[in-house]
């Protein structure tokens, strides 16, 4: 009778080593998920400052462009504001492997009717490694800029090259880290002197 007793509990329940696979499968199924959940937030997260950097790289181009504008249609001719703008770009070592950037300033600076663009300041990279400094941003204003705001993490760098009489090419380049790799994006044009 006791033997009965004994073979029937064999049978109808887990062993002790069902039971660990099973918690193990299980274990294993959930690290998986977990796994693959915080890959999915690190890639938002990359996607979303890399298309953040995406748009500081162009903002750079912009003021470029704008500055190269400003300097053809406002001067006394448009051979000297292009002589002019290539000018402002060498003086300030835009020429150069370290690079520029803008200072932001205030919208008052730009009020001069005869040269719109003229207040804008460009300064040559001269941190420590040639870097350029970081761009803050404004939790207020959601503006990137130098004057106010929290580190945002992100470098803008502006390079240019003179490729003839008639042609400059320009490279903004915005860096940032995040996790362990460093990453940048690079946006180039070439400006011509588009007005005889």
């Amino acid at each position: 009778m006791l033997r009965k007793l004994f073979k029937k509990n064999r049978k109808s329940g887990f062993t002790l080593v069902e039971a660990l696979v099973a918690v193990s499968i299980f274990t294993l199924s959930v690290l998986a998920m977990l796994v693959s959940l915080g890959q999915g937030l690190s890639n938002i997260d990359y996607a979303k400052k890399k298309l953040i950097a995406e748009y500081l790289a162009q903002e750079g181009i912009e003021y470029v462009r704008n500055l190269r504008d400003t300097q053809v249609l406002y001067s006394v001719d448009p051979t000297t504001g292009w002589a002019n703008f290539n000018s402002n770009l060498s003086n300030v070592t835009c020429y150069s492997a370290n690079g520029c950037y803008f200072l932001d300033l205030p919208s008052s600076a730009f009020s001069n009717p005869n040269m719109p663009m003229a207040g804008i300041g460009i300064l040559p990279c001269t941190e420590t490694n040639g870097a350029c400094p970081p761009l803050n941003y404004d939790n207020v204003t959601g503006v990137y800029g130098y004057s106010s705001g929290t580190n945002s993490g992100f470098i803008r760098k502006i390079q240019s090259q003179q490729i003839n009489a008639n042609e400059t090419k320009i490279s903004s380049t915005v860096f940032w880290n995040q996790g362990s790799g460093a990453y940048n994006i690079t946006f180039s044009e070439t400006l011509f002197r588009w007005v005889e």
